[in-house]
């Protein structure tokens, strides 16, 4: 089992910047790789970043040079540092765990919003 927990989001300014996390427990060891999707309303969810377990990134064509993925595996934690905001980045935001421990997962955290008002 791997619990996720985002916090971070709220709103801000067109513009701004702010940093979510993503705090995982259970068997944090079988995990491969961390990604942060979003999902605006009547839209599809949609990948926005992915850590793999040896540090390898990659980002949505919207957000690179904007949004940053990273982790601190002293903290069991994975943050997006997302700048220079749009009103186009308003959605939930969710944590995805993949891995593998006996059986292949997948796990999603409960999402945290992110406003970005014009």
């Amino acid at each position: 089992q791997v619990q996720l927990v985002e916090s971070g989001g709220g709103l801000v300014q067109a513009g701004g910047s702010l940093r979510l996390s993503c705090a995982a427990s259970g068997s944090i060891r079988s995990i491969n790789a961390i990604s942060w999707y979003r999902q605006a309303p009547g839209k599809q969810r949609e990948l926005v970043a992915i850590i793999a377990s040896g540090g390898s990134t990659n980002y949505a064509d919207s957000v690179k040079g904007r949004f940053t993925i990273s982790r601190d595996d002293a903290k069991n934690t994975v943050y997006l540092q997302m700048s220079s905001l749009k009103p186009e980045d308003t959605a939930v935001y969710y944590c995805n765990a993949v891995g593998s421990f006996r059986y292949a997962y997948e796990y999603w955290g409960q999402g945290t919003q992110v406003t970005v008002s014009s």
